[in-house]
C-alpha cells in the first residue's frame, strides 16, 4: 500500500484542524481521515477540504464515522476522497459505488470481511483492533491472503506496535488519539510522523 498510516482525527476548531493536517502533511502523510463525530463536523470538513486543495495538493482527505446514505452524499458533495465506516451498511456502500468513491467499511469476523469485499470495499477496516490483536490478523491471512486490510484501534505510534501489526499482515493502520498526544508542538509532531513513516517503509520492503 502506498499510504500505510492514516490519521483519524476530529476537532471542532477549524484553525486547529488545519494546523494538524498541515503538520501531518509535513511529516509525509498523504491520507487523512476526518471523523463525523461532532455537530461542527461538516463545517470543519468543508473548510479543510478547500485548505487541503490549496496547501496539501497530493493529500487525500476522507470522512469517517458515516452511517447513513444522506451523510455519505453530503460529504461526497463536499469533496470527500474516501469514506470510512465503523461498520458496513449497504446504503453507504451503494452511494460510494455510485460516485466512484473508495469505501472503507468496518468489520471483524471473516463473514463480515468477505461480505464487505463483495459489496465493493476498497479496504476492509478491522475495528476495534485492540479487541483482537495482531495474532487475529495473522490467522485471517491464511484463508484471506489478498483482501486489503486496515486496522484501527489499538495501534500505537511506536516501532514495536507498527512492526507487530504490519508483520501480522495489515496493509494500512489508522491511528487516532494515540498519534495526537503531543500534537500541539507541530514541529516535533511532524518529525515523529516522519520517523514512523521511515520505519514503516523499511517494513514494507
Amino acid at each position: 500500500m502506498q499510504f500505510p498510516i492514516v490519521p483519524v482525527f476530529y476537532h471542532a476548531d477549524v484553525a486547529y484542524a488545519k494546523r494538524i493536517v498541515q503538520a501531518c502533511y509535513a511529516g509525509g502523510l498523504r491520507v487523512f481521515e476526518f471523523t463525523n463525530r461532532g455537530e461542527k463536523a461538516f463545517e470543519v470538513f468543508s473548510a479543510l477540504q478547500s485548505f487541503v486543495a490549496e496547501q496539501c495538493p497530493d493529500m487525500l482527505l476522507g470522512i469517517g464515522t458515516i452511517y447513513k446514505a444522506e451523510d455519505a452524499e453530503r460529504f461526497i458533495a463536499a469533496g470527500a476522497d474516501f469514506m470510512v465506516q465503523p461498520l458496513a451498511t449497504a446504503e453507504v456502500a451503494a452511494v460510494c459505488r455510485q460516485h466512484n468513491v473508495p469505501w472503507l467499511p468496518g468489520a471483524m469476523t471473516p463473514t463480515e470481511i468477505y461480505n464487505a469485499t463483495e459489496q465493493g470495499a476498497a479496504i476492509v477496516k478491522i475495528f476495534p483492533g485492540n479487541m483482537v490483536g495482531p495474532g487475529y490478523i495473522k490467522a485471517l491471512r491464511g484463508p484471506m491472503p489478498n483482501i486489503p486490510l486496515m486496522v484501527t484501534g489499538g495501534v500505537e505510534p511506536t516501532n514495536e506496535s507498527l512492526a507487530d501489526w504490519f508483520g501480522a499482515g495489515v496493509n494500512v493502520v489508522g491511528m487516532g488519539s494515540q498519534l495526537f498526544k503531543n500534537a500541539d508542538d507541530t514541529e516535533a509532531f511532524s518529525a515523529n510522523i516522519a520517523k514512523l513513516m521511515q520505519f514503516v517503509n523499511t517494513l514494507k520492503k
